[in-house]
């Protein structure tokens, strides 16, 4: 006698978490007054950082919120915090964070405590506004136009003695570059006329992911090696390589290059979802990652935290 057995499709959850620029007023405060986890973790914020982010996050001005020492850590708390608030909801089978994001994805899989992961987001925000002042640079979103022919424009711009190369693989056809102004300048208009649809100065106040980092690089990858990382409940897909993690020593090191390096986070999707991920959930402010994800792959299901 033969039994057929139907395979039940086995749905694998990713949560995803963003990166710098999906700030706002107010973010985080309905967990604060609503949830005493939450609380507990914002009071302790402020403890920890030596200033009340909180009043900043809640009821500061847009031009507050923007200064890297205070977006970097706001982006950090809300998007931990909103994931630990889901209490035994948060069951991820992966996890990834782009660029910032990357901190609050390994705090939430457990590889990194609470506090390590505040006191390194805040050295990371401190280090890299340093090395914007040392190395003043910039960023361009170049829209419409395939990878590879982006990638291709900066070398070509780099070569000629102009520092240019490709930061953000964010989804198909939306790259962002970085590297000195006149390189940005010069990348922008060959990018034009190779067919872009858009190339657009972004308001930054260095060249993140690119060499210019190699101050803060340094300065953090210091803080990184005296912090105690441990194996995540699950893997994380890192921004360096774009592939599955677990092991603290290989995590801590995508860590340390991360500064200088892509953040590859259109391959990061498409490893999850070969790997079996069928649902993205966004934790932290905005939507930013739930608008990429659909483009990497419109059949997979990405939301926010409900």
């Amino acid at each position: 006698m033969t039994y057929k057995f139907k395979l039940k499709e086995i749905k694998m959850k990713a949560f995803v978490f963003p990166g710098q620029g999906s700030q706002f007023v107010g973010m985080g405060k309905d967990l604060y007054d609503n949830n005493p986890l939450a609380k507990e973790l914002f009071d302790k914020a402020d403890e920890i950082l030596g200033f009340k982010i909180t009043d900043i996050m809640f009821a500061g001005t847009d031009e507050q919120l923007k200064q890297t020492n205070v977006t970097q850590p706001a982006v950090f708390l809300h998007s931990v915090i909103s994931a630990l608030c889901l209490g035994n909801e948060f069951k991820p089978d992966m996890v990834a964070g782009h660029s910032l994001g990357e901190f609050s994805a390994l705090v939430a899989a457990g590889a990194l405590s609470f506090e390590d992961g505040l006191k390194l987001v805040a050295l990371r925000a401190n280090s890299m506004q340093k090395a914007c002042e040392l190395n003043p640079g910039t960023m361009a979103a170049i829209i419409g136009l395939a990878d590879e022919k982006v990638v291709e424009v900066c070398e070509q711009v780099t070569n000629a003695g102009k520092l240019v190369v490709a930061a953000n693989f964010n989804c198909p056809g939306q790259l962002v570059i970085s590297g000195s102004k006149e390189g940005i300048d010069e990348a922008c208009e060959l990018l034009k006329a190779a067919g872009a649809k858009r190339a657009l100065p972004l308001k930054v106040g260095g060249a993140f992911h690119s060499p210019f980092m190699q101050a803060a690089k340094d300065e953090l990858q210091a803080g990184i090696e005296a912090t105690n990382i441990v194996a995540p409940k699950c893997a994380v897909y890192q921004n360096v390589d774009a592939k599955p993690h677990t092991d603290a020593a290989e995590i801590k090191e995508n860590l340390i290059a991360q500064l200088t390096s892509s953040v590859r986070w259109t391959e990061s999707v498409q490893h999850m979802i070969a790997d079996g991920a069928t649902e993205f959930i966004e934790c932290g402010p905005g939507k930013a990652l739930q608008g990429m994800i659909s483009k990497i792959n419109k059949d997979v299901n990405a939301h926010g935290v409900e």
